[in-house]
């Protein structure tokens, strides 16, 4: 496709949800596109564009000359903080403001004689006003979940949820008191039966005009006028959950991942080397780990949006340190709310031969290191994905959104976690790294693990990988068809 002169070639315009758990696989699958041949247009907020110039230096987002970087504000006040934005106001400024300067910017782009026009949006699931700019241009639109295929089923669900009374919960107490453990939902098409805890942590709340509970069920009802939904997951992992998903009312769903190796396909170094991390790298990390026998190491990573208390960080620290085991440890500045993250000083003197801390590390790198044995985690998507695909078994300790399911799924469908449960206690984390690390549980978790590895390997590899073949699916059926008349 290389040889195809401007005009002909399409043009993908790609906008991932303005957090770094949604540009980092967003990123993936334009590379994706760019590498079959799209111009593609990839669309960042302000505020996370000057992040990235921060965090990978200033030429970074200068991209190529098929493959350009091209901003659109969020909505809220500027701020130079470096650290996730509030989720909820996020979402309901994104819905709000964002459709104008969108619009704007695809006239830009329709309008300059240099590149090609625009042919179709591939956009977050939860950017959902994309599709009345591409119902204007009369292109077809992607959307793109980047959660598991079972946390986007359950979000699908939420209007069920509030019609069966289940949410908002009657009072505050049911968070606590054993309500969520022991109310059991087994309707959800494709999910056997999962607890009320289980389901994304939106529901615990019992207010009655809650933002979350108006904004996912609004998102999921908006999804049916897209031409294709797209997750990062694969067949053989979600197999019962995504057959779940094409028995409800929604356009073709494709599974069309793990992108971390469908990405291997890619071999333009210049546009590998394309960067989407908002906190600056510490490739130290690695070289530290290289010096480490194998599997002797627990990687713990709270990811981009987790935020903990003081004492909460305290407990992980002492469970770490008493559990006698090699660490590397990611600590956000941002991890513990409205304060610095600082580990106590004999914390860091106890393990100083055998812990290593960072502010932030290249994941992927990292859980595909032979030295790393465990990885403790919050249970986002792209961590849980990334582990299946290093063979690496998880201690669960989920935070906020769909992590809760992802969790559940990782330790009773998957076999390969064990949930944190109850607060946080260092005597438990220390039980639970040493029985991940050391004990039979954890030999079997990592078998798991392993075989699921293999099945991912063999769901991305051409030409007959399920994910390699849905992905090629969407591009000629879909991406490069003209929009359906609505």
């Amino acid at each position: 496709m290389g040889s195809l002169g401007v005009a002909e070639k399409p043009h993908a315009v790609c906008i991932p949800y303005p957090a770094q758990g949604h540009i980092n696989p967003m990123l993936k699958l334009a590379k994706l596109l760019h590498y079959r041949g799209f111009h593609i247009t990839f669309v960042n907020t302000e505020f996370n564009h000057k992040r990235l110039l921060k965090s990978r230096g200033p030429n970074s987002l200068n991209g190529l000359p098929s493959f350009r970087f091209e901003t659109i504000p969020d909505g809220l006040p500027d701020s130079d903080v470096d650290a996730t934005q509030d989720i909820p106001t996020l979402c309901e400024s994104t819905r709000r403001t964002c459709l104008p300067p969108f619009t704007n910017l695809l006239s830009k782009l329709n309008q300059s004689p240099h590149i090609p026009p625009v042919t179709c949006i591939v956009s977050d699931g939860v950017m959902s006003f994309t599709l009345q700019a591409a119902k204007l241009l009369g292109v077809p639109e992607v959307l793109f979940w980047t959660t598991s295929a079972c946390g986007f089923l359950c979000y699908t669900q939420y209007r069920q949820f509030i019609e069966k009374g289940l949410t908002p919960l009657k009072e505050a107490g049911y968070v606590t008191n054993g309500h969520l453990e022991s109310t059991v939902v087994d309707w959800i098409p494709g999910i056997k039966e999962i607890r009320l805890r289980d389901i994304p942590s939106f529901v615990r709340t019992t207010n009655q005009e809650d933002f979350m509970l108006e904004y996912i069920p609004g998102e999921c009802e908006r999804a049916k006028e897209a031409s294709a939904i797209i997750l990062n997951t694969f067949d053989a992992l979600e197999h019962d959950v995504l057959e779940g998903l094409s028995s409800i009312n929604l356009p073709p769903v494709y599974s069309i991942g793990p992108l971390n190796l469908l990405i291997n396909q890619v071999t333009n170094e210049e546009l590998k080397s394309i960067g989407s991390n908002l906190w600056k790298e510490e490739p130290e990390c690695v070289e530290w780990l290289d010096s480490k026998e194998a599997k002797s190491v627990v990687y713990v990573n709270f990811g981009s949006i987790t935020v903990m208390t003081s004492e909460q960080l305290i407990e992980f620290a002492w469970g770490l340190a008493n559990s006698k085991k090699s660490f590397l440890w990611v600590i956000r500045p941002d991890l513990v709310g409205g304060d610095n993250a600082v580990v106590p000083q004999e914390f860091v003197e106890e393990t100083r031969n055998r812990g290593l801390l960072s502010s932030w590390c290249p994941q992927e790198q990292v859980l595909g290191h032979p030295a790393i044995g465990g990885f403790l985690t919050h249970s986002g998507w792209n961590s849980t994905i990334e582990s299946l695909c290093g063979g690496v078994p998880m201690i669960c300790w989920p935070f906020f959104a769909e992590q809760q399911t992802n969790c559940r799924f990782a330790c009773k469908e998957w076999g390969v976690g064990m949930e944190i449960e109850g607060e946080v206690r260092r005597e438990g984390v220390e039980r639970l790294v040493r029985e991940l690390m050391e004990e039979e549980k954890g030999k079997q978790m990592e078998e798991k693990a392993l075989e699921w590895k293999k099945l991912a390997q063999e769901a991305a590899s051409a030409p007959h990988g399920s994910s390699f073949f849905n992905l090629d699916t969407v591009i000629r059926q879909v991406l490069l068809s003209k929009a359906d008349p609505k």
